[in-house]
């Protein structure tokens, strides 16, 4: 079955930089976009980024454009967000998420960023 561990949450300061990773596996990776999300405490899930099947277009909430770049390698499975410049605001936990169909896909378990001094 589809499966999505996302890694490299923690804690940082503001004004410093993580790197999320989710592995992919159970379904035809390359074949499927890919997308952030996000939900800090008391507000709704937020989608922070998307990437294409083909990585070849990427697209961001305006909050983290300039900040944040998804990524992935379709060899290796994984879609990546690098996250610099990091703000108190940025504190959530993060998702990844397989856009399977239009209106289904699947979800990670998530993994909390903490941007605190």
């Amino acid at each position: 079955q589809v499966q999505l561990v996302e890694s490299g949450g923690g804690l940082v300061q503001p004004g410093g930089s993580l790197r999320l990773s989710c592995a992919a596996s159970g379904f035809a990776f390359s074949r499927y976009a890919m997308r952030w999300y996000r939900q800090a405490p008391g507000k709704e899930r937020e989608l922070v980024a998307t990437i294409t099947a083909t990585g070849g277009i990427t697209s961001y909430t305006d909050s983290v454009k300039g900040r944040f770049t998804i990524s992935r390698d379709n060899a290796k499975n994984t879609v990546s967000l690098q996250m610099n410049s990091l703000k108190p605001d940025d504190t959530a936990v993060y998702y990844c998420y397989a856009v399977l169909t239009v209106s289904f896909g699947s979800w990670g378990q998530g993994t909390q960023v903490t941007v605190s001094s």
